[in-house]
């Protein structure tokens, strides 16, 4: 069928505990609900109208009009709440064991092992934020020469560098090596390259470059791009899925320019998936405990969608989803376990109704299947007919 399907993805934009968030330490998380605390002067109109208030209870989403869109939530099946695990599950994957994570730093043998093929030494391999530990260390790393080696409570390994101290392709190369140590039972989800530049505290640049671990068998984007329809993917996806499945990438360096991107994707194309993430949410706001940015982020993509939908085609459809909470406002800097929210809007069906809360993300991929009259072959429960019947 001809038709575009946008896969907006808010980055970290979770909507309250899911039942097993204590077993993760998260049990009070509410990513959306806190940042509305946070700014009382925040208001989401344009989400409002699509339905977001009818999936979290808050007095400023809170309207009397029919939702626009259908709505619900997502729940993860993965026992993980890192980006891999929440986007490879709406795309059809659902890991039966979580990657693997390094609370205490990385064994001496890796470390080891990546000083002997890259020629350099490191500091730190401790799990730190990415801000906190360039203001730490980043003097020292200019001074003589070491990578920042660093994780997180999620499944990855992240080298910082300056940009004139490390240059771009050997820090991508110390990544690729990184990534071919990596293996077996030390297998991470994401090697994640962070430059910097500028003088102490220094600032990261928008150069970061991942490299995943491709998924175990093909997902939605596979299906779709074999099936010949247009996979474009905007943003941080196309690394997400190591590139798997994607017709065209499409690089940003902020939510705003992935907004413009998308706009302009989506006008030059006639059929096809459009995957955009923002992950600003998360990079530069969760993961820093600015509530005052979330909200403010959380405003410009109000903002932005009320231009956008304006001019949206009739047989087209939005999806509006998440990947896992961050929560600005809960103890620490941490992803957090919770409930995404499910938006999914088109002018030519604008009578929304009820999806419920979804098992597993999976029913995302299988429904964008259906839309382009394909059949997922992952357990999933598809909507396609609730949004079009």
């Amino acid at each position: 069928m001809k038709r575009t399907v946008i896969l907006l993805v808010l980055d970290s934009v979770g909507i309250g505990a899911l039942p097993d968030a204590a077993d993760f330490g998260d049990e009070t998380s509410n990513t959306l609900g806190n940042v509305l605390d946070a700014n009382p002067g925040l208001m989401l109109p344009n989400l409002t109208r699509l339905g977001l208030g009818r999936i979290l209870e808050h007095e400023r989403l809170a309207t009397s009009e029919p939702a626009l869109a259908h709505y619900g939530r997502g729940m993860t099946k993965t026992l993980a709440k890192d980006t891999i695990s929440g986007h490879w599950e709406m795309m059809g994957v659902v890991q039966e064991v979580p990657f693997q994570t390094f609370p205490e730093g990385f064994p001496p043998h890796i470390v080891e092992e990546l000083k002997r093929r890259t020629g350099r030494d490191y500091l730190g391999n401790t799990v730190a934020s990415g801000t906190e530990i360039i203001a730490e260390l980043g003097e020292e790393h200019v001074r003589t020469g070491s990578p920042i080696l660093y994780t997180s409570a999620d499944s990855v390994l992240q080298i910082a560098a300056h940009e004139e101290v490390v240059p771009l392709p050997e820090l991508y190369e110390i990544c690729l090596a990184a990534r071919d140590i990596m293996q077996g039972e030390c297998n991470v989800a994401r090697i994640i390259a962070r430059p910097f530049a500028g003088e102490h505290p220094f600032a990261r640049t928008a150069n970061r470059k991942d490299y995943a671990v491709s998924a175990p068998r093909p997902t939605a984007i596979d299906l779709l791009h074999n099936a010949g329809v247009a996979t474009i993917g905007i943003g941080k996806v196309c690394d997400i899925y190591a590139g798997s499945g994607f017709s065209e990438c499409v690089k940003t360096i902020s939510n705003r320019d992935g907004m413009s991107k998308t706009a302009v994707v989506y006008a030059a194309t006639t059929s096809g998936l459009i995957f955009t993430n923002l992950v600003e949410f998360d990079s530069h706001y969760g993961h820093r405990n600015d509530a005052a940015g979330y909200g403010q982020a959380l405003y410009e993509v109000d903002r932005w969608l009320g231009e956008f939908l304006a001019d949206f085609r009739e047989d087209d459809w939005l999806f509006i989803v998440a990947d896992h909470g961050c929560d600005p406002t809960f103890p620490g800097t941490d992803h957090t376990r919770e409930y995404v929210p499910l938006l999914a809007y088109s002018p030519g069906n604008p009578h929304g109704g009820p999806l419920g809360d979804r098992s597993s993300l999976t029913d995302i991929g299988a429904t964008i299947l259906r839309l382009f009259d394909l059949t997922e072959d992952f357990p999933a429960q598809p909507f396609a007919r609730e949004l079009e019947g």
